[in-house]
């Protein structure tokens, strides 16, 4: 099984849009993808819910109930999993390019998986 860390950005993309590629793939793909995300995610979706709620003209449990069916496939790791030099190793990755990855970066070295993002 693959093991795919998801950063904040494909899981708004799936929130957004439940019927589009990346949502069922996170989704239905649960047989062939293990997706992990650091507990990080949870504060950066929850900022955005309202513009998220706005985007998608979702009514407050319309929006929790998309929220969850996404997000029950993901295993959210704390932060205090992680060992710290998978941390320095991310944040040196991601000094010059977005220091924002950090977590998502440290995650997929830790539990040996690919980095699902919609940066270039």
């Amino acid at each position: 099984m693959t093991k795919i860390v998801v950063d904040s950005y494909i899981i708004f993309s799936a929130i957004l849009n439940t019927n589009s590629r990346v949502a069922q793939i996170i989704i239905n793909g649960t047989r062939y993808y293990k997706f992990f995300a650091p507990q990080y995610v949870r504060h950066e979706i929850f900022e955005h819910k309202d513009k998220l709620k706005k985007t998608a003209k979702l009514s407050n449990d319309e929006f929790v109930n998309i929220y969850e069916l996404i997000i029950r496939n993901i295993t959210i790791l704390n932060h205090t999993l992680v060992p710290k030099r998978n941390y320095q190793q991310a944040m040196e990755i991601c000094e010059s390019i977005d220091i924002d990855d950090t977590a998502f970066v440290a995650v997929a070295s830790y539990v040996g998986g690919n980095l699902w993002t919609g940066d270039k």
